[in-house]
Parts: C-alpha cells; sequence; structure tokens
C-alpha cells in the first residue's frame, strides 16, 4: 500500500456524519489566508463593543463588588460553547466590559496605570496576530532587530555606553528579578575567582535599598535564594528619598561584619512618592565600595524624553535599570525592559538547549539575554509609537502630567483640609483629609479609608491608599495628560464631604 493509501484510509477514519473530520469544522477559526475577512469583520466587531464604551464612558468604574459580579461569571458554562462571536460579545459586556475600570477616564487617579496611545494598540494587534515568539531568530526574525534597536535607543538614552544591552521583559518586577540576578552572580564569581565558595558565599551578600523602594527588591531577594535579612533598609530624608550618608554607613557595617555588599538599589520614582534617590551621589558611593548599582526607573523612566531630564542625572552610572513603557511612556501592559552596562553580564542567564540555541548557527537568539523563553514581541508597541508621535510626542504627554501634578499639589497645600506628605518629584500625590475639630489619628485613619471607598463605590473616582509613618493616607497617581485641575478639585471635594459625613455619623451613633 502506497503512502497516500495509508493516508486516506486514516483521514477517513476521522470523519464526522456530515463527512468532516473534527479539525476542519473548526479550522475555520485559524487565523489564515482562507479565514481572512472573518478575522476581520470578528476583531472589527471587537473593536465597536470597546469604541461603544469608550465614547459613553461617564465614570472611571461602576463600583461593582466582586460579591456581585462572581455569580454571573460563575454561571457561564465553558463546556457550552456560543458558537457564535455576537453572543460572545454580548456575554462579554456583562462579564467584563460592563464594569471594567477605564484607565483613561480623567478622574482614575489610583495606581501607575496609564491610558495607552493608538499607535501602540496598533502594535499590539499586529504583534498579537503574526504571534512572533522572541526566544529565537527562526522564531521572529525581524523583531528580533527590532527589540534590540530599541534597546540600544534606550541606553542611549540612559548614557550607559557603547557595551550596554538588555531585554525586554513583562514588567519592573521580573526587570528588578533580573538585574539583582545578574548582581548575585557578579558578586559569586568575584568571591568565587578569590577561593571562596559559592555555599558560603550566598548567605552573606547583601542588598541596600530604601525604606520607600518597590517591595520586588525583597521578592526578589527572596527567589534568589538569599537569607531572610538579606536586603537592608536604608533611611530616607522628608523628601522621601535615600539618605546616600545612611547608605555609605550601612554599607561600611557590613563590611565589618563580614558581610558581602551585593547590589545598591536606587528608585527613580517611588511608587508612593514618585521620589528620586540622589543618584550621583549613591553612584559615587558603588564606586567607591565596588558594589553594583541598580536603578529602578520603572516610573522614573518618562523623564528620558521630558524637558526635566535632568532629574534622572547619575543614572548613566549604573549596572542595571527597569524601565517600564507601560507607566510613563503610554503603553499597553506589557512594555518594559531591563538595561545593562556590560552586555557580558547578561550571560549569567544563558543557558544551552540544542533545540534553541545550537552552538554551530551565530544567530541572534534573545533567549540568551531572558529569564523567560516564550516571549511577545512587546516591543513593536513602542516602535510604532516612534515611529508616529516621536519621543518629544511621548514626552510632551508625560510632561503634561507632571505639570497637572505640580498643580494639585499646590492646591492641597493651601487647603487647610489636607495633608499632604511631600511636594511632588513626579505625579503622585500622597494626603489625607484632616478635620478642623480633634480627632483622634485611628478616626481621621478610618475617615480617610471609608472616604476612598465610598467615592470608589459610586464610581464617581479611583484613589489609591497608602500607610505613612503608621497612618493611613491617600494617594493620588497622575498619568492621564486629559486630567484637569477642576477634577481633581472635585475629587478631593468629594473626600472631604465623605469622610466629614464618616465622622459626623460615628458620632451620632456613639
Amino acid at each position: 500500500m502506497s503512502v497516500r493509501e495509508r493516508r486516506r484510509d486514516l483521514d477517513d477514519l476521522v470523519v464526522d456524519s456530515a463527512g468532516r473530520s473534527p479539525a476542519s469544522a473548526h479550522s475555520v477559526h485559524l487565523l489564515n489566508g482562507d479565514n481572512a475577512e472573518r478575522y476581520r469583520h470578528w476583531v472589527s466587531a471587537g473593536v465597536d463593543r470597546v469604541v461603544s464604551r469608550l465614547v459613553g464612558c461617564k465614570q472611571p468604574f461602576t463600583g461593582i463588588t466582586p460579591e456581585r459580579l462572581a455569580p454571573e461569571i460563575a454561571a457561564v458554562d465553558l463546556d457550552t460553547p456560543l458558537g457564535d462571536v455576537t453572543a460572545a460579545l454580548n456575554e462579554l459586556e456583562r462579564v467584563y466590559l460592563r464594569d471594567a475600570v477605564w484607565f483613561h477616564h480623567p478622574r482614575y487617579l489610583a495606581h501607575l496605570n496609564c491610558p495607552v496611545v493608538i499607535p501602540a494598540l496598533l502594535g499590539e494587534a499586529v504583534l498579537s496576530a503574526v504571534n512572533s515568539s522572541m526566544d529565537t531568530w527562526d522564531q521572529s526574525a525581524g523583531a528580533t532587530l527590532i527589540e534590540r534597536r530599541l534597546i540600544e535607543w534606550t541606553a542611549a538614552r540612559l548614557g550607559l555606553g557603547p557595551d550596554a544591552d538588555g531585554v525586554f521583559t513583562s514588567g519592573g518586577t521580573q526587570s528588578n528579578l533580573h538585574a539583582l540576578l545578574l548582581a548575585r552572580e557578579e558578586a559569586c564569581r568575584l568571591r568565587q575567582r578569590e577561593g571562596e565558595k559559592r555555599v558560603d558565599v550566598l548567605p552573606r551578600l547583601r542588598v541596600f535599598a530604601s525604606e520607600c523602594a518597590h517591595f520586588s527588591v525583597t521578592k526578589s531577594a527572596r527567589l534568589l535564594g538569599l537569607a531572610e535579612d538579606a536586603v537592608v533598609p536604608i533611611a530616607c530624608d522628608k523628601e522621601r528619598r535615600m539618605r546616600d550618608d545612611a547608605l555609605a554607613r550601612a554599607v561600611e557595617r557590613c563590611l565589618s561584619g563580614g558581610l558581602i555588599p551585593m547590589a545598591v538599589v536606587a528608585t527613580a520614582g517611588t511608587t508612593d512618592f514618585g521620589s528620586i534617590d540622589p543618584l550621583p551621589e549613591i553612584a559615587d558611593h558603588c564606586r567607591r565600595f565596588e558594589v553594583w548599582l541598580h536603578v529602578d526607573a520603572a516610573y522614573g523612566c518618562g523623564l528620558l524624553v521630558s524637558r526635566r531630564r535632568h532629574l534622572l542625572a547619575g543614572i548613566e552610572h549604573a549596572d542595571s535599570v527597569t524601565v517600564d513603557f507601560h507607566k510613563s511612556f503610554f503603553q499597553p501592559v506589557s512594555s518594559s525592559a531591563v538595561v545593562v552596562r556590560d552586555r557580558s553580564t547578561l550571560a549569567h542567564v544563558t543557558y544551552h538547549a540544542d533545540y534553541l540555541n545550537p552552538t554551530h548557527a551565530q544567530l541572534p537568539n534573545q533567549v540568551d539575554k531572558s529569564i523567560q523563553t516564550t516571549r511577545r514581541f512587546d516591543a513593536l508597541k513602542l516602535w510604532l509609537t516612534l515611529r508616529v508621535m516621536g519621543a518629544d510626542g511621548v514626552g510632551a504627554l508625560f510632561d503634561a502630567v507632571l505639570d497637572r501634578a505640580e498643580q494639585a499639589w499646590a492646591l492641597l497645600e493651601a487647603d487647610p483640609r489636607f495633608d499632604v506628605v511631600v511636594r511632588p518629584r513626579l505625579s503622585t500625590l500622597v494626603f489625607r483629609y484632616v478635620p478642623p475639630d480633634t480627632e483622634s489619628p485611628e478616626r481621621v485613619d478610618q475617615a480617610n479609608l471609608w472616604a476612598r471607598a465610598a467615592v470608589m463605590a459610586a464610581g464617581e473616582a479611583m484613589v489609591a491608599a497608602t500607610v505613612v509613618d503608621g497612618r493611613h493616607y491617600l494617594k493620588f497617581t497622575l498619568l492621564n495628560p486629559c486630567t484637569e485641575l477642576r477634577d481633581i478639585a472635585e475629587v478631593l471635594d468629594r473626600i472631604a464631604e465623605y469622610a466629614r459625613g464618616y465622622l459626623e455619623d460615628s458620632h451620632v451613633h456613639a
């Protein structure tokens, strides 16, 4: 029997009642040339739903609670398909779009979520359809070179020099982990070269970060197998910036105690305060002590294209930098990168696999630099943004946000109803309602938390919360250039009304 005859016999075994194989019955859903018009129609239908919501969006959130929404989602029978894209989109309206949190709304003031620019959304549509995987050249081709070109561009903006390199990541947490992994391996390599055993080095490694640094620093230390107390918190000044004199003393104590300084993490844009650590002074200490300097600029990287670029002075001395384009470059999640001064250090994450990076093929395989294997072509979103808008266009949007934050700070500073912690360097404002009459700090805490919950439940605004010196504060994170000062003023009025009402009601029922 010929190969063709055997194949025909096997095909005959797998048919449905209409004479079709089960696979062919569903192949209409695969993206290919035969189904190109169906793809265009369905994606357009989805875009139309989003457009309808954007045009009709009156508030950033409906105030839906998990208890109210969970039964609707639980009732969906995932084993019984609807079989129709219109029906699926109608269902999606109920379980997602109707109650989505809209970051483009001018009164979304909560977290580090930005409205996104349209060129980046175009990139998202293209990269999702083509579905390149960034691990090897034979899965990505030109996508690899585009990502590398963007890393070069970013490194040049940072001023890291001709030997810099890097790779796109899923976000700031992964970038910080990646950088600290490299720092750990460099520290171990140097000590092992001096004759010490790795097993003896690891427990003695220490990382220094300000008390306002991102939690991912401590999380990364745990994931990297460092000691429980490996992260040494460094005191901040009144502007919530790392005190470089305190850093120097902490490193000296570490050395005198037989411990090993592995890395210093400076922050260019803390999550709560937007504060920028004194990078030149910290870099001087790192040179003196020969310690790896990592700068977490996940938030502050927008300054690279801003008229306020001088606020990042000193970042050029870093050994590694985290940048989150999906924060201050107005990109969709995810679009982030870790950039290093010396490309040779990226070899610490290179692992050989015959099927991915055969040694006989000298190809530009990004898997050799990344802690991920399969990885999306997220760089395309930034590429199209720069090609359509230019760096100055992105910078103008970020500067508009920072200008608004300055105006909002002046508003808060002059308002006796509120206490504001620090003047913003970037675009976060940490404040709390303070009643005119004497109240216990605990009651003021509860009043502020109540006000935050109330404005969210009413869908009037989205406001974040944090803790400062043991007390509960509220937080505006401004990343929308379309947020106007009157939006901020009206939200502050609502917060004051809710907080005052809470205190008055609790007095009545006391």
